[in-house]
């Protein structure tokens, strides 16, 4: 798309990950990924996104929706062009790393925020027999906090399998939208008896009403209930918390609004992601500062990653530099 100077570019990359990595809904070998680059009067901004078929995505759709931008454009006008999702995201990530390389400033001043630290970070193990993921657990009991992936009828014994191969370590549920009601009231009490600090998404979302009738031992964050700011009103009395996920908001611009308001009528925040490469955490690890949960791991799940990646260390995710984004 070229016009007065701007030049707008998708390819798609594939990046391999380390091992299988499997959810309630499939598994996966692969993070397939779309890369967009603005160019303007010689400056090159980039942004990435990972569509996601659980919102009818695909890298075809996305791709099509970029291309299908008109010739002008900004970051304002960019909310009514496109909706809440991937490819308002790569866009919208691409045009703040283009505003801060032409303004000789990092992202984080641009928006008025505090300079960003490093965030711990969640490790994910992935749905696996309680026998494999017991050994996940042994082998990254280390960490201080592991993410579970389960939504099946028959979690416990996974459940308990984590924690004996991990006894110290923090641990936080993701169901996926794989529970029924009656499977989920079963399963909290145990959830609190083992530890387990938070639980995400335990319904599916069209689902959830359940969740206003049930007692919540373990606080509840709403993922797939929740996308953009449009989503709080449906999430009083359901959820005590809201995963901020780059590709549900549309990009940085939304994520922080989200966060704001989000803040404001009394939801922890939790910062996650879907399995992507350091250029789709980069924007990321700005929302995540002083998140209740942060859940930026995707490219500890790769077995390759951008040329210059994200740092990770026993302080956590670190902000990106300026070679890398924003």
């Amino acid at each position: 798309m070229k016009g007065r100077g701007v030049d707008i570019s998708v390819t798609r990359d594939t990046f391999r990950l380390a091992q299988v990595f499997t959810i309630s809904r499939g598994s996966r070998s692969t993070a397939e990924v779309l890369t967009v680059r603005i160019n303007a009067d010689g400056v090159t901004g980039w942004g990435e996104c990972v569509p996601y078929a659980r919102y009818d995505e695909t890298l075809d759709s996305v791709s099509a929706q970029i291309e299908g931008l008109p010739e002008q454009f900004d970051r304002a006008a960019l909310r009514d062009l496109l909706p809440a999702g991937a490819a308002r995201n790569a866009v919208d990530c691409a045009l703040w790393d283009l505003e801060a390389k032409r303004a000789g400033k990092r992202v984080w001043e641009l928006a008025g925020l505090p300079a960003p630290g490093p965030e711990l970070t969640a490790y994910t193990l992935s749905l696996d027999t309680p026998d494999a993921m017991q050994a996940q657990a042994a082998a990254n009991a280390h960490r201080p906090l592991l993410k579970i992936k389960l939504g099946t009828p028959d979690d416990m014994p996974r459940l308990k399998a984590v924690r004996a191969g991990a006894p110290e370590a923090r641990i936080i549920v993701d169901a996926n939208e794989g529970w029924s009601a009656e499977t989920y009231a079963d399963l909290a009490p145990h959830l609190q008896r083992l530890g387990v600090a938070l639980v995400e998404q335990p319904l599916p979302a069209g689902e959830d009403e359940a969740l206003r009738a049930m007692a919540r031992p373990v606080p509840v964050c709403a993922d797939e209930s929740c996308h953009d700011r449009a989503s709080l009103p449906r999430l009083a009395g359901k959820y005590d918390v809201v995963n901020i996920k780059l590709d549900k908001t549309g990009g940085l611009t939304e994520a922080l609004a989200l966060k704001a308001a989000a803040l404001a009528e009394g939801y922890g925040i939790m910062v996650g992601c879907m399995v992507g490469s350091s250029l789709a955490m980069a924007p990321a690890v700005l929302v995540a500062q002083g998140a209740m949960v942060t859940d930026l791991d995707g490219p500890l799940l790769l077995a390759e990653d951008r040329a210059q990646p994200l740092q990770y260390d026993d302080a956590g995710v670190h902000p990106p530099a300026a070679g890398l984004w924003g």
